[in-house]
Order: C-alpha cells, then sequence, then structure tokens
C-alpha cells in the first residue's frame, strides 16, 4: 500500500468517526428545516405555476372578448340569414383565426342554433358550417347551461364528438347593443399539449393541477381525473380534488383550504398550504384562486424528492467545523512537504527512463526530498548533456558517410550512386514544370593505351586533372560525376539545345587545351543528349550512350549531340 493511500485513508477514517457522531443532530435539525423551506417554496410556486397559466391564457382571452364584441359577428348574429353579413362574418372569423393560439376558433349563434367551426390546418374553408346544435343532447348542453347562465367567460374542458376533438374551451358571450345574449364565440387550445406545456412539467417531486371554483379538476397529468364538461354535471357526479386523496383528513384539508380563499373573496397573490399524504409519501400542497378565470391552481410539492435529507449533510460540518480545519490543514502540508514532491519526482524518473529530458517542475521542499530532486536535476541536465554530444557526433558521422557514399574517391566528383540521385530528382523535375534538362556523357580517348604505357599511377593523375577541367567547363549549379573507369557523366539543369552544345564543346576543347600544358595531351568523345519530360532512366542513358558511340566511330575527339528523335542537334 503507498504512503498516499495510507494517509488518506486515515484522513477518511476521521471523518467517518465525526460524521457518525454529527449524525444524531442532523437528524433532529433537518425535519424542521424541510418544513420551514418547503412551505416557502411551495408559495413560490403556486405563484409561479398560476402566472404560467394565465400567462398562456390571457391573450386568448382577450382576443375571445374582442371577436364577441365584433359588431360585424353581431350583425351577422342576429341576422343570421342575411349571406351578405355572413360573408362579412366568416372574414371575420378567419382574420381571428390566425391570431389565435391554436389557430381555430367556434361562433354558435343562439337563434339559428348554428355552431360553425375551423381549425389550424384550415380543413373547413368556405365550409364553417358544422352542425346543429340541439337542446336534447347531452353533448350539446354546455351551450344552451351557458346562456342560461348568462356567463360573460367560462372555461372548461370538454369533447367534442361531432369534431372529434378535446381541448380546453375558452366561451364568451356575445351581445348586442341592447344587452341581448346573441351568441357565443371562442377558441380552443389542445388538450394534451396545453397539459404537457403548463401542467405535466415533468419536475421531479411537483406536481401542479387547476380545479374549477366548485374543486372540480380541470387541468391534471392523468387524464382519467380530469372532469369533462363539468358545467352540465350535477354535483356528486364531478370529479373533484378529494379523489386525490386516501385521507378522510386531507381531503378536509384542501376543501377547506379553497373555502377560505372563497371567502377572502380572490384575495390577490393569496396562498394557503398544508401538509397532506399522496401515495404514502408526505406531500405540502400549496393552493391559490385565481379570480381572472375563476380557477383555484394547486400545487403538490413532495418534500423527499426536492429536498432529500442528503442535501442537509452540509449542516453537520456545523459540528465538524474544527475536526475538519485540523484534517484539511493536515492532508495540505502532508500533500505538500512529502506527496507531490514525490509524485513530481517519480513523474521525472518515468520521463528520464522514457528518454525525455524535458523534465516537469520539481517541487522542493526544504527537506530531504527536495535535496534529493536537486541532485537529481543535476544528474539528468549531465546525461542529457552526454547524450546530446553523442547524438551530435553519431549524427555528424552519419552525414559524413552518406556523403562518401555518393562521392567519387579518386575525383571527388560524384559517383554513380550521387549521379543516380541527380538524375532522377531532374527527371522529377521535368516532370513537374515541363521543362528539358541534358546531360552529357564522355570518355577519355585511348584511356588503355595510356594505363598500359604510362602505369596506373599516370592515369589516375589524369582522370584527377580531367575532374579539375570538367569542374572548371560546367556551371556552379550542374552535376558533373564519374560513372566507372574513364567515363564521365554531367547532368545540366536548366538546359536548353544551344547551351548543352556550348557547354559540351567547351569541356572538351578545355580538357584538350590544358592537357597539352601539362606535357601528356588528353582529348575526350562527348555524346550528349537533350532529354524530354517522362523520359525515364534507361532511356536518357540510352540516347546518351549512342551518341557517344556513334563519336567513337566517327573519329574521337568530338562532340555529338541528338534529342529525342536521335537526330543530331549538332554535327559531330
Amino acid at each position: 500500500m503507498s504512503l498516499k493511500t495510507r494517509l488518506l485513508g486515515l484522513a477518511a477514517a476521521l471523518m467517518i468517526i465525526a460524521s457518525v457522531a454529527s449524525w444524531l443532530a442532523y437528524r433532529e435539525l433537518s425535519e424542521d428545516i424541510i418544513e420551514r423551506w418547503g412551505q416557502q417554496v411551495a408559495e413560490i410556486q403556486v405563484r409561479y405555476d398560476s402566472a404560467r397559466l394565465l400567462q398562456s391564457l390571457e391573450r386568448e382571452i382577450g382576443l375571445a372578448r374582442q371577436m364577441a364584441d365584433s359588431s360585424t359577428l353581431v350583425n351577422w348574429a342576429t341576422s343570421p340569414e342575411d349571406k351578405a353579413l355572413q360573408r362579412d362574418a366568416i372574414r371575420e372569423m378567419e382574420s381571428f383565426r390566425s391570431n389565435f393560439r391554436d389557430n381555430s376558433y367556434f361562433v354558435a349563434l343562439r337563434d339559428s342554433r348554428r355552431y360553425y367551426y375551423n381549425n389550424a390546418d384550415n380543413e373547413f374553408a368556405d365550409d364553417q358550417f358544422r352542425y346543429i346544435l340541439a337542446p336534447d343532447k347531452p353533448e350539446d348542453a354546455w351551450f344552451f347551461q351557458l346562456i342560461e347562465e348568462g356567463r360573460n367567460f367560462h372555461l372548461n374542458v370538454n369533447p367534442d364528438t361531432e369534431l372529434g376533438v378535446t381541448k380546453l374551451w375558452i366561451d364568451v358571450l356575445m351581445r348586442d347593443e341592447e344587452d341581448r345574449i346573441v351568441g357565443m364565440v371562442g377558441t380552443g387550445l389542445d388538450l394534451d399539449a396545453f397539459l404537457q406545456d403548463i401542467v405535466d412539467i415533468d419536475q421531479e417531486g411537483i406536481t401542479t393541477l387547476f380545479v374549477d371554483y366548485n374543486g372540480a379538476i380541470q387541468l391534471y397529468r392523468d387524464r382519467n381525473y380530469i372532469d369533462f364538461a363539468s358545467i352540465i354535471k350535477p354535483e356528486g357526479q364531478k370529479s373533484t380534488v378529494d379523489l386525490l386523496f386516501d385521507n378522510p383528513e386531507d381531503k378536509q384539508k384542501v376543501l377547506g383550504m379553497l373555502q377560505l380563499l372563497k371567502n377572502r373573496g380572490g384575495a390577490t397573490g393569496a396562498v394557503e398550504s398544508s401538509f397532506v399524504t399522496v401515495d404514502g409519501r408526505k406531500h405540502l400542497a400549496g393552493v391559490a384562486f385565481l379570480p381572472a378565470i375563476g380557477w383555484f391552481e394547486i400545487t403538490l410539492l413532495d418534500l423527499e424528492a426536492l429536498l432529500p435529507r442528503s442535501y442537509l449533510w452540509p449542516l453537520v460540518a456545523v459540528f465538524l467545523t474544527s475536526l475538519l480545519v485540523t484534517l484539511i490543514l493536515f492532508h495540505l502540508i502532508i500533500r505538500s512537504r512529502i506527496l507531490k514532491p514525490l509524485v513530481s519526482l517519480e513523474s521525472a524518473v518515468e520521463k528520464v527512463r522514457g528518454g525525455s529530458f524535458a523534465l516537469p517542475h520539481l517541487e522542493k521542499p526544504d527537506n530531504e526530498i527536495g535535496r534529493l530532486a536537486s541532485h537529481f536535476e543535476t544528474m539528468t541536465d549531465t546525461l542529457e548533456h552526454s547524450t546530446r554530444e553523442l547524438e551530435r557526433k553519431v549524427a555528424q558521422r552519419t552525414d559524413e558517410l552518406n556523403r562518401l557514399a555518393r562521392i567519387d574517391a579518386l575525383t571527388g566528383l560524384k559517383n554513380r550512386r550521387g549521379l543516380d540521385e541527380a538524375l532522377d530528382e531532374e527527371i522529377q523535375r521535368a516532370k513537374r514544370q515541363n521543362t528539358g534538362f541534358g546531360l552529357i556523357w564522355l570518355d577519355i580517348d585511348h584511356f588503355k593505351a595510356v594505363n598500359d604505357e604510362l602505369g596506373h599511377q599516370t592515369g589516375d593523375d589524369i582522370l584527377c586533372r580531367v575532374a579539375l577541367w570538367l569542374k572548371a567547363g560546367v556551371r556552379p549549379y550542374d552535376h558533373p560525376g564519374r560513372w566507372g573507369g574513364d567515363e564521365f557523366v554531367v547532368v545540366l539543369s536548366p538546359c536548353d539545345e544551344d547551351t548543352l552544345c556550348q557547354i559540351a564543346a567547351r569541356i572538351r576543347e578545355t580538357i584538350e587545351r590544358d592537357s597539352i600544358r601539362t606535357g601528356t595531351p588528353v582529348t575526350v568523345s562527348v555524346g550528349g543528349y537533350l532529354c524530354q519530360p517522362g523520359d525515364n532512366v534507361d532511356t536518357i542513358l540510352r540516347q546518351a550512350d549512342q551518341a557517344l558511340y556513334r563519336v567513337k566511330q566517327q573519329g574521337r575527339n568530338k562532340v555529338l549531340i541528338t534529342d529525342a528523335s536521335g537526330q543530331e542537334i549538332n554535327p559531330a
């Protein structure tokens, strides 16, 4: 087990002992803190949920009221058989449809009982009339009930069997100048989408529902509890909020809070809260009245889900502050003075072992570990210097060997390997740049006779002098070299016909003239080839060799240059 693990284990054991000692105090305090916090959160959440609902509905309600006040619709409702008024009214209705959130509307006329509707898909364009409302049909009872009660505004959740939709309906009565009810207008919001946006917010521990003035559930995440068409149901048959609670005491608490808020007359911002049990878990119920729509908003907070007791564990720190401070200081000192320097030193050793001398920063506390780190840095610097010097010498020797491998030992010119590389490089450049270059192939005339008569030492001297005259006759950037024996090759780049001819002639003349001064006259035969883009090595060497061969046939000590077709560029 490492030293770091042992020290951390000791610190952890001390913390566990301190935590167990504080657990009893924590349990006593946490319950009271959670309840106090929950009551404040409940009030905030109730107001927030209420504001979200009203924000979604107030605009739709305002548009519905504007639609009900439209003189065009009112005039048509009083004279429903007037076709001109009907056309104007339909245009007016369609203009409102584009402004409603759900892009749908309905208009129901009292006298004719005709029901008009169009949806977001404009499915009923030019055919907004859907059906006739009948007093004896239960599904149409809402219309006649609202007319009878004279409610100017009403919200209800109701499935329309004729249209095949279930929506949260906003109903607004339409009145003429004499305050007589002539019809009803409004819009509907898709129930599923509305529940998802406003009620089923998928926030763990928070349940939101809305009930009407009599406690009937209007909006709830479980549709099975929603009391559809509440207005036409008698009391006792409605799905009321008390159905959510198993405990009779909890039912009375919630109904009592509703009644208390009713008695206050819808005081703005009033919130009632109490603890109830839902599905065996303790919840805090917050209730607020929304006078703008005549509904109650109820929020159920699962305090255990919102604020688990584990969230309050930092309270234990009140009892452990002094001990924790001591443990933290102990840990920091051990880490800074022992663990951290050892870890950095270990990392440095790993780097050096892997061949890297870029050491990380080594901590050097004023103790034995710090002195050890200093000695290690000194040792690493010495080792790095020795390694770099050895690498430099090896690289220098390698470069020298590479150079010697491409240089002819006798003449100092490029050898055959060096010429091959230069030739290959020029072939590639010719392909890239689409330019030609020149190649000269020469050998010393009757060189074998020179060796036989004067000896090989004299022959070597002649080879060295020819190499010097060859370098003098070419340009600094050309590549002269010894191909082997008494044969020399020059790669000329850049080069054209005139340049190739001039340099080849100059080489021949220079060797002939300067050799006379040495007392041992020497002549050379020169063959040349003007290489073209796309020529390969074999083609180039064959062409130059053939040119040299033709020179020898014509009597030696001449120059013959050919092109790709084998034609002479200059007379030999």
